[in-house]
């Protein structure tokens, strides 16, 4: 079986656990497909490698018939993998070496059992939707242009607040005064939109949330809308560009342009272990249910 591999640099003390890794994957006679800097990356790091062994740098360069990827590290190499692979259907799997870990939810502590799961497809896929985020005016993220998580707009400097309008099929929604805003698909909703104020979306609701950052209205809060409409953003600012981010991709952008974010049409296949449980995951990863007292 072909398998592609995604990772970034971390830090040495898991090591160990990768090299563990590619030692199972090697027992299961695979053909690798490593990432190109992450290969010399763990080359330095004098990680052994299978025999046979290929590097890929986009994901033109990956064979059609790749059985599946793993991403290694934390949520954000997830996002990485997610947009490499973008709509060729390959099922991602994360292998956590980061901290939090929604995404990347498979332990290094259970590699073994992990990956003989995988290799026995005793596992489910989980379809996540995406953003696209384009404008009529200007080529975005050289057409890479998709987000699993959100699409956020910043003011560009420490100046004067930036006001968003932004419109649901052409019908003004408000107009935010704000340093920015987020617009996050459900996957996205624990990510930095939770950490503005924004509510948790369960996968698969169909539903996208825009959470304004540090409005100046105070009483303005964060709206859910169906994942069906087209949403209108237009920039106004004391500076001549805003920042605009899709997952871990940003890039400047002139204030004289309209966005036009929208469901993207292709979906992201997340491979999830049959002992996987949303709000189990929840609980955890947030600490719900913990009380200091007891302790």
């Amino acid at each position: 079986m072909k398998i592609a591999v995604y990772g970034r640099e971390f830090q040495p003390s898991v090591i160990p656990y990768v090299q563990h890794l590619f030692d199972s994957l090697i027992a299961r006679d695979t053909e690798l497909w490593i990432f190109g800097d992450f290969h010399r990356f763990l080359e330095q790091q004098q990680v052994a490698f299978p025999r046979q062994l290929h590097t890929y740098n986009t994901k033109e360069q990956l064979p059609k018939d790749v059985g599946f990827m793993l991403s290694l590290g934390g949520d954000g190499t997830m996002l990485a993998a997610v947009s490499i692979v973008g709509e060729s259907g390959i099922p991602v799997a994360g292998i956590n070496f980061g901290r939090l870990g929604f995404l990347a939810d498979i332990s290094k502590d259970d590699i073994d059992a992990s990956m003989e799961a995988i290799f026995s497809g005793d596992y489910n896929i989980q379809k996540r939707t995406l953003l696209a985020v384009e404008s009529k005016q200007a080529a975005l993220f050289d057409g890479n242009h998709f987000a699993l998580n959100d699409v956020t707009l910043f003011k560009s400097d420490s100046s004067a607040m930036i006001t968003v309008s932004a419109y649901v099929d052409g019908e003004l929604l408000n107009a935010y005064w704000a340093d920015g805003i987020i617009v996050a698909t459900p996957t996205g909703s624990t990510a930095y939109s939770l950490s503005c104020g924004g509510p948790i979306l369960m996968p698969g609701s169909g539903n996208f949330v825009i959470t304004p950052i540090s409005p100046h209205n105070l009483n303005v809060r964060p709206v859910v809308i169906s994942d069906n409409v087209e949403l209108h953003l237009e920039i106004e600012s004391r500076s001549a560009k805003f920042l605009l981010s899709c997952d871990s991709k940003t890039t400047s952008v002139s204030t004289d342009i309209r966005l036009t974010v929208r469901r993207a049409h292709y979906q992201a296949n997340l491979i999830r272990l049959k002992n996987y449980r949303y709000f189990s995951t929840l609980r955890n990863k947030l600490l719900w249910g913990l009380d200091a007292r007891n302790y």
